[in-house]
């Protein structure tokens, strides 16, 4: 894959945020990976995917974001985004990776995925840390969030 490095481009406050709290010393190298326009889910799986061997050189690799991020339905009087983030969770802690990936790659068409995510950007590096394992995640977040179903992964 071709990849540039931009010195101009600052860091990101889905990087920067989760971890300035992990480490507050600033303390560990960081390298900052940019989401490609395309949005699409392969690539940001194949992109995981290469990644994945640096996980055994110790390599922690943080994606950002969240399960739902439709900003118009935070804080509405129901609970948002139950029945996508039920879909998320299955799929992810299945420990089938051939399947949920092929589920990952059309996660538009699972239930109330458009309404979870309006665009795909705050969902993509789901994909990418997907894609850097091959076991299935632990659901180590699981909760309401200004009146939205969010919940955050963890791939060991």
């Amino acid at each position: 894959m071709k990849a540039i490095i931009d010195e101009k481009r600052g860091y990101d406050h889905g990087m920067f945020v989760p971890l300035k709290l992990m480490y507050p010393k600033a303390d560990i190298p960081i390298i900052q990976l940019s989401l490609s326009s395309s949005l699409s889910p392969l690539l940001h799986i194949q992109i995981g995917e290469a990644l994945r061997e640096l996980r055994d050189e110790g390599v922690l690799i943080v994606g950002s974001g969240l399960s739902f991020h439709n900003m118009r339905a935070y804080g509405l009087p129901s609970i948002q985004g139950e029945k996508f983030d039920k879909w998320l969770q299955e799929t992810l802690v299945s420990g089938d990776y051939e399947s949920a990936k092929a589920k990952l790659l059309e996660w538009d068409k699972a239930p109330e995925a458009r309404y979870a995510h309006p665009r795909e950007e705050h969902l993509l590096p789901l994909h990418v840390c997907f894609g850097a394992s091959t076991q299935s995640a632990e659901v180590v977040f699981d909760s309401i969030f200004m009146s939205a179903k969010v919940s955050a992964f963890l791939w060991r």
